[in-house]
């Protein structure tokens, strides 16, 4: 309001200064309003936006890792499950149990009992000796192959047969025979 215009509102006794000091407060209030409003308003509710924009980003992001994790572990219980159902379905006598076979199995010497039999069969590479849920089982190689394909660290002792080299070339104990009954 202007000067004069209060002057003669008070003049004619319209308002009174109490009205007139309240009517000045009120109309600075609004202009601070209005002027904090241009100022500060539109930033900070773009502030707002990007700032929920993030955090839907950022949930996102862990959404998709948190099911990225789930499905990994759901692919390698399903893979556990198939090597367990191959071990069982395919698992070998170990005969009477007779003679106890020593092999390694993460640098600690662990032993099955075996009959002679399946002992010969382990050690010309014809059974295989895998792990599964801490229990030792012997299968055939064809199925140690399909067991090797995803899970090459249950595969305990799979003696390969190495080519077999020409005699007399490079093996300076060829001409001498190893007895049948040689055990270590």
């Amino acid at each position: 309001m202007g000067n004069a215009l209060r002057d003669q509102l008070l003049k004619s006794g319209l308002v009174n200064d109490k009205q007139l000091k309240k009517a000045i407060k009120d109309k600075s209030k609004e202009d601070r309003q209005k002027h904090g409003q241009k100022q500060t308003g539109p930033d900070e509710a773009a502030l707002q936006a990007q700032r929920i924009a993030e955090e839907k980003a950022g949930k996102a992001a862990r959404d998709r890792l948190l099911n990225q994790q789930r499905k990994e572990e759901a692919e390698q219980k399903a893979l556990h499950g198939q090597l367990k159902q191959l071990v069982d379905a395919h698992r070998q006598a170990l005969g009477e149990g007779e003679i106890a076979f020593n092999f390694a199995d993460g640098g600690k010497i662990k032993r099955i009992h075996v009959d002679a039999g399946v002992r010969d069969r382990i050690a010309a590479g014809r059974l295989v000796i895998v792990r599964c849920e801490g229990r030792y089982d012997v299968v055939l190689p064809e199925i140690a192959q399909r067991i090797s394909q995803h899970h090459a660290d249950a595969i305990v002792l799979w003696n390969k047969p190495a080519a077999v080299a020409e005699p007399g070339a490079e093996d300076p104990y060829a001409a001498f025979q190893v007895p049948d009954d040689l055990v270590w």
